[in-house]
């Protein structure tokens, strides 16, 4: 299997967003009320080519984040925290089409979570089977939805996503719930950065972890440190602890999708396995 990283543009948010630096409600507001910005950070999505199809991880986000009046007015956070810059040629059906794959040839399609910058690009993937965790798709839904800074309003009209037949007989230690995407691809659940969250591990010599939002960076999976999203603390510090046990363990190589050296890493990973 060969895996791609496809960069779909790039995001800015608040430093105490990508590292928190305190706990609670007070965590979760920090991204509101910091003043600084990072640089801008890859928006990621994974394409592994498979022996039964090609297999999308995430869809990375759509230009019309550029559009006035894209985000909600009364939301908050899409005014103060968060800048885009992503491009029609930046979007996956186009990055794709560039590496000699058909957006309309994928197979699959597994969100790690709904966050406009993981799904933002599900228009391009009509005929694809696309599958979400059922705790990700019950939080993502309706005013709720809304509310915690999901955009349920900006879905394809056809949209009729496939739970994720999560478990734990599909499990992988140490997490708890898996679920076979194909053969040697496998989704983990790994709540934190929102209640549904799952991780893909790619079967390899290094195996690879499409790790979505589990923390930004390498570097604050390695040193467990919370995010300023993740509304639970307890439950974002269980997955960041797997997730580091996982890593040690097998020497995964971990590739969350707005760490800037995630697609050098994966392109060291394809050299070395050679």
């Amino acid at each position: 299997m060969r895996v791609h990283a496809i960069r779909t543009g790039s995001v800015q948010v608040r430093p105490r967003q990508v590292e928190a630096t305190h706990a609670g409600l007070r965590r979760r507001l920090d991204p509101l009320l910091d003043r600084a910005w990072t640089e801008p950070m890859p928006i990621l999505a994974w394409a592994i080519e498979h022996p039964d199809g090609v297999v999308v991880v995430d869809t990375g986000e759509t230009a019309r984040v550029q559009e006035r009046g894209y985000f909600p007015r009364w939301h908050p956070y899409f005014h103060l925290a968060v800048r885009f810059d992503v491009t029609p040629g930046d979007e996956i059906g186009p990055r794709l089409r560039a590496l000699g794959i058909a957006p309309e040839d994928v197979r699959t399609v597994v969100l790690t979570h709904m966050h406009t910058d993981h799904a933002g690009g599900l228009q391009h993937f009509p005929r694809s089977r696309v599958l979400i965790s059922a705790a990700e798709l019950a939080v993502a839904s309706g005013l709720r939805g809304r509310l915690e800074g999901y955009l349920p309003h900006r879905r394809p009209s056809w949209l009729a996503p496939v739970p994720l037949p999560l478990g734990p007989a599909e499990a992988v230690e140490p997490f708890e719930e898996g679920a076979v995407v194909a053969d040697g691809i496998r989704a983990v659940a790994t709540p934190g950065h929102t209640p549904g969250h799952v991780s893909v591990l790619v079967e390899g010599d290094p195996p690879l972890v499409l790790a979505g939002d589990v923390s930004y960076t390498l570097d604050t999976m390695q040193r467990q440190r919370l995010d300023g999203v993740a509304p639970d603390d307890a439950v974002a510090r269980a997955t960041l602890a797997r997730m580091h046990d996982y890593v040690e363990r097998t020497g995964a190589v971990y590739l969350p999708s707005h760490d800037p050296e995630s697609a050098a890493r994966l392109a060291a990973a394809r050299q070395a396995s050679r």
